[in-house]
């Protein structure tokens, strides 16, 4: 094959086609229009010796050929597009787009002040936060398609690492006023309540039930219910919820419930984030990744939340005093003129670590695409 006249942008066309299986989605995802795609996928035929995609009622099917090649050339692309951003990552002017997925948990309590402090460091970047339960999270990491995952699941194998970033105990939540608040439960009293279970969760809780079973006891599942419907069931019915901490005080800031501590002998909710070790050292994912632990770490365990609208406004003065204060937000305090000027727009300096001034009254959707 005559490589210099090889057109290399067949290749991004291939690789859209092999993820979309469809040459109309194909197209949209790069940007051409269906001829235009059709064109360059027989170009490539023709210079393969190959069919590479066969029109089936379920799409467009890869051949042998074209499955033997879908790995090295997503592998290499990734390679080029990594090879071709700037060596160096400056927040301030950067527009770059990271694609993450996160599951209810970090959708409620993490991405909200995430999206804050990035507007504030780096107002033109852009955030795509997926909702995980409706991925294939470990091929779209494989592929490139996902920056990093959020969620309560270990590295999924050695080409991948992880960083941990919340751990929560859990908690019952239930109506104000409801009979079990009166007293301390035993197992036997915990185990006889009706259970409200979250259906759209993939926290692993298999460890409540096996911790009532060595005592003798099962819980009484009465119902099981997604995130977005669980607090209003909850207020009109007797029924209790087994969260952890975060999550249910979202619940009772944003309805009449209440929570319960559990003495129990339980482990916690853990919540890590998760990328492909290539993007080790990639200057602008390092620096995601510690904006992320540093967002983190800045979330209480048992107060209010953070003030994310002073978040946004403390961002804003940081763009008008210009480039003396571009300071990573690495977990990195600002500096005194900055402090200065968001004293004078009366808005609330934001330190690692500590709260804003007031809470916020309403919990974050669980994806949503910021520009």
């Amino acid at each position: 094959m005559n490589w210099g006249a090889f057109d290399l942008n067949l290749l991004i066309v291939f690789d859209a086609v092999m993820q979309e299986r469809s040459v109309t989605r194909a197209g949209s995802r790069i940007g051409l229009s269906q001829p235009a795609m059709s064109h360059a996928l027989n170009r490539l035929r023709y210079m393969l010796k190959d069919e590479l995609f066969v029109r089936t009622p379920e799409g467009m099917v890869p051949t042998p050929r074209a499955e033997a090649l879908a790995e090295p050339l997503r592998d290499a692309l990734s390679d080029m597009q990594l090879a071709l951003e700037p060596a160096a990552f400056d927040p301030a002017v950067s527009d770059r787009r990271f694609a993450v997925a996160v599951n209810n948990y970090a959708a409620v309590v993490l991405a909200p002040p995430l999206v804050a402090a990035v507007s504030a460091a780096a107002p033109a970047v852009r955030l795509d936060l997926q909702p995980s339960g409706t991925l294939d999270i470990v091929d779209r990491l494989d592929r490139g398609d996902l920056d990093l995952t959020i969620g309560g699941i270990d590295s999924p194998g050695e080409r991948f690492a992880s960083a941990p970033l919340l751990e929560d105990p859990f908690v019952m939540v239930m109506r104000r006023g409801h009979p079990a608040s009166r007293r301390k439960l035993s197992a036997e009293d915990f185990a006889a309540l009706p259970h409200l279970e979250i259906s759209s969760r993939r926290e692993d809780t298999g460890f409540i039930d096996h911790w009532l079973a060595e005592r003798g006891f099962a819980r009484s599942i009465t119902l099981r219910a997604p995130y977005l419907s669980a607090a209003p069931i909850l207020v009109q019915s007797d029924l209790v919820a087994t969260l952890s901490r975060r999550i249910a005080q979202e619940f009772v800031r944003s309805h009449p419930l209440q929570i319960s501590e559990l003495s129990y002998d339980w482990p916690c909710a853990r919540t890590v984030m998760v990328w492909h070790r290539r993007l080790d050292r990639h200057p602008a994912h390092c620096w995601f990744r510690d904006l992320l632990i540093s967002v983190a770490k800045g979330i209480p365990a048992d107060s209010e939340s953070w003030d994310h609208q002073g978040l946004l406004a403390a961002g804003r003065t940081h763009q008008r005093v210009g480039g003396g204060l571009r300071k990573a937000i690495n977990g990195v305090e600002a500096d005194a003129d900055r402090r200065q000027a968001a004293a004078e727009l009366e808005v609330p300096h934001v330190r690692r670590g500590a709260p804003a001034a007031r809470a916020v009254e309403r919990p974050a959707p669980e994806g949503y695409l910021v520009r």
